[in-house]
């Protein structure tokens, strides 16, 4: 079950930051409704996958999932936009990778 929330936690955020990427491409770099329809479609498929997280906690899901959203969002910078983060940057988001670890699988109690 780890695993497969991981995988959607990772399809979640390509899904969501690029389809935000795509709206800012065609937005603020001109590149036309086509970009920005596509990052529509993305964004709407982010939260068809971001539904489908085993655990039923809508809050505890996002909540988590903000923490993925901010490394994918620093690991996309570095692959697309040139963005090299710094030890500030990675110390940060090896915080959130361990709020997300905490949030989500942490042992509970049956129906916690």
């Amino acid at each position: 079950m780890t695993g497969r929330s991981i995988v959607l936690f990772a399809l979640a955020a390509l899904l969501e930051i690029g389809g935000a990427w795509l709206v800012w491409q065609g937005v603020k770099e001109h590149r036309g409704w086509v970009f920005v329809g596509l990052g529509v479609v993305s964004l709407g498929l982010y939260g068809v996958v971001a539904a489908l997280q085993p655990d039923a906690n809508f809050g505890r899901v996002l909540a988590a999932y903000g923490g993925v959203f901010i490394v994918g969002s620093l690991l996309w910078g570095m692959v697309l936009d040139g963005f090299r983060p710094d030890r500030w940057d990675v110390a940060g988001a090896l915080v959130c990778l361990a709020g997300v670890a905490l949030i989500m699988y942490a042992p509970r109690a049956v129906g916690t």
